[in-house]
């Protein structure tokens, strides 16, 4: 049997996790047309930038750029527009009050393909950091790596 390895789609939006302090992760999924689809699975896609936000009850993303697909015809997809996001209405509404209450982001975290086959995007609710917060980050991470590199040594 002849079988072909499908390519694992995972772009992540590796600036949140420096600029944010994640706090709970949800999965949605993108209502997408046709092209947009096919973009994401030959990886053209950037989520810097991206987050997330509230209009007329249902959460839509803002600033993912999925790039047109290259063998599209005039009815190609708009790169930079919203995308609705598909979430259910119990999760809507927590995220909705956590916005509205604390204060907290919608960030976009990475887009994925699902065993099923459809394009989620990894979102979290978040509260930016302080520039110091971020200081100390960098500061543990490269003690984090110079006890690695003693140890191995």
């Amino acid at each position: 049997m002849n079988s072909v390895v499908k390519p694992e789609i995972n772009i992540k939006n590796k600036k949140a996790w420096h600029d944010y302090e994640i706090l709970e992760k949800y999965v949605a999924g993108i209502q997408l047309y046709g092209t947009e689809i096919k973009s994401i699975r030959s990886g053209k896609v950037s989520l810097a930038d991206s987050y997330c936000h509230f209009r007329n009850g249902e959460l839509y993303a803002k600033g993912m750029h999925i790039t047109e697909y290259k063998f599209g015809n005039i009815f190609n997809h708009q790169p930079a527009r919203e995308r609705k996001l598909l979430l259910n209405r119990r999760e809507l509404k927590k995220l909705e009050k956590n916005v509205r209450e604390k204060g907290l982001t919608i960030i976009a975290l990475r887009v994925f393909i699902s065993e099923s086959g459809y394009a989620k995007l990894e979102i979290a609710l978040a509260r930016g950091k302080r520039e110091f917060d971020k200081r100390e980050d960098l500061k543990r991470k490269d003690n984090q790596r110079q006890m690695e590199r003693l140890m191995k040594h």
